[in-house]
């Protein structure tokens, strides 16, 4: 069934919209075609020829809702609210639904992996059959109760309170484009309410352990050498790992990076230092990796902490640590937010702003680190 907005004119100035729910056709035995239709008033008018800007807006207002209307009449047609077809979408499987979505974004490596994660928690929860018209609203929140009380990591730890909020706005995703699809027609994601986005410690090195780290022997020495171009450029780990000689630029006029970052697919233009230029040493071929033998893998925390205590740093930290101290040796010697936000990449500002706020507490440390002194 195919339904559509019509509008008929009335005879106060106006128009009259409803809804046209063409149901196909029949012949009759003389070869004769008859249209199946069948119309709902919408109650809603519009002005036919509107004067106003208020007018004009209202006509807007009104063609809006009526489409609306219309698609979510569609998709519970669609999706067999009616009766009038099959309940085949309505009686997929969602986890089977979910895996194909987390599929599809293979080539993402950082959003793949979130996905699927999420999804080995939806089959550890749920086992691997979920109907769409068994997702209620109650089995949501369960799952949202499960994350946020049982669901642990593969370290065993509990997650954490971001990491949480990232899980379950994946399965809101997935409910919100199976409404697009029309698989269904009530979106119960819609009103169950998502983790509060939590501000969570950005473990950072002051220069003073960036420095110890750089006098310090590690175990893999691209390890060492990637983390510390992090710190001096604010690179990802997975920026620096395909990163090849004809991305690094430099002549008497520039000294940077021309790549396509991983995460976002788009292409950046990153100025670096020569501090930085110097630690990648001799130039290779074009098409040569610069820091070659860099793989991520479950050891590489447990290398940068031995490295760390070797340095003489006892604090816990990841390699994307590095990135987090990049942004706070910059705001710390002068660089602007904006600055810094660009550099890293940041889609908003209050991203960055993070790092200002542990800038400002250095300062309140500051403060009291003059000797005291006795009147």
């Amino acid at each position: 069934m195919k339904i559509s907005l019509r509008k008929r004119k009335l005879k106060n100035g106006k128009t009259s919209l409803f809804l046209e729910y063409y149901k196909g056709y029949t012949k009759d035995e003389n070869g004769k075609i008859k249209h199946n239709r069948e119309f709902e008033n919408l109650n809603l008018t519009i002005f036919d020829k509107p004067k106003t800007l208020t007018e004009k807006q209202d006509n807007k207002d009104t063609l809006t809702l009526a489409e609306k209307i219309k698609t979510k009449k569609q998709a519970e047609f669609d999706s067999g609210k009616y009766g009038f077809q099959s309940n085949s979408k309505i009686n997929a499987n969602f986890i089977e639904y979910f895996k194909q979505l987390t599929d599809e974004r293979f080539e993402s490596k950082g959003n793949h992996g979130n996905w699927d994660s999420c999804y080995k928690h939806l089959t550890n929860y749920f086992g691997i059959k979920l109907l769409f018209k068994d997702f209620t609203d109650e089995k949501i929140k369960a799952f949202k109760e499960y994350l946020d009380k049982e669901a642990i990591t593969p370290q065993g730890k509990k997650l954490s309170p971001n990491t949480k909020l990232s899980y379950f706005a994946k399965v809101k995703a997935a409910l919100n484009q199976a409404f697009e699809d029309r698989i269904i027609y009530d979106n119960p994601g819609k009103r169950v309410k998502g983790f509060p986005k939590a501000e969570v410690e950005r473990p950072y090195l002051t220069h003073s352990e960036v420095q110890k780290l750089a006098k310090a022997e590690c175990r893999i020495p691209s390890i060492k050498k990637a983390f510390l171009f992090a710190c001096l450029t604010g690179l990802r780990y997975s920026d620096i790992e395909k990163l090849t000689w004809k991305e690094v630029r430099e002549n008497e006029d520039e000294l940077r990076i021309v790549f396509t970052q991983k995460k976002t697919d788009g292409l950046e233009y990153l100025y670096i230092s020569q501090n930085a230029r110097d630690l990648l040493g001799e130039r290779g071929a074009p098409e040569e990796i610069v820091i070659p033998n860099l793989k991520y893998t479950a050891q590489t925390t447990n290398i940068l902490m031995k490295w760390a205590y070797k340095a003489g740093i006892y604090k816990e930290f990841t390699f994307h640590s590095s990135r987090h101290t990049n942004a706070v040796l910059m705001l710390e010697n002068g660089a602007d937010i904006y600055t810094v936000s660009k550099r890293l990449g940041h889609k908003e500002i209050r991203t960055t702003e993070i790092y200002a706020k542990i800038v400002d507490q250095k300062n309140k440390e500051a403060a009291n680190i003059i000797p005291t002194i006795t009147l």
